[in-house]
């Protein structure tokens, strides 16, 4: 009888044991695949942010047609998966920084403009450097 008490017990520990196991794996699997997503998320978003900023610094937005208009149609589909995959204070700094692409006007080698340009570079980073954190902290 004590040998059948201590083949359940040393089972049910096993079971215990394996469960925990999958468990663990599991929510480790979750959050690689979270910490991927927001990665390309993030990487697709900057890319368009650059694109549309470099277009910009000779053109208006409206000016070019399809090729802007695609920088901005990928622009918004990444800020949308930032949105569900995100913490709020890296969303606010895409909205921030998608606003400032979008009020950004051709430099036309006047100083002001050359400011503003810096300025939504420098948000740009801000919004790299947020994104960096959060992703090492999933």
């Amino acid at each position: 009888m004590e040998n059948i008490l201590s083949v359940a017990i040393g089972a049910a520990i096993g079971l215990m044991g394996a469960v925990f196991g999958s468990w663990f794996t599991a929510h480790r699997q979750d959050r690689m695949w979270l910490r991927e997503q927001k990665l390309k998320a993030g990487i697709g978003f900057n890319t368009a942010v650059v694109q549309l900023l470099d277009h910009l610094k000779e053109a208006r937005l409206s000016d070019d047609g399809p090729g802007a208009n695609e920088l901005a149609s990928q622009m918004q589909e990444a800020r949308s998966a930032l949105y569900l995959l995100c913490a709020g204070d890296t969303v606010d700094l895409a909205d921030a920084l998608a606003r400032r692409v979008w009020s950004t006007r051709p430099t036309d080698g006047r100083d002001d403009r050359r400011a503003e340009f810096r300025e939504t570079l420098d948000l740009l980073h801000r919004f790299t450097r947020q994104l960096r954190q959060e992703i090492a902290r999933s």
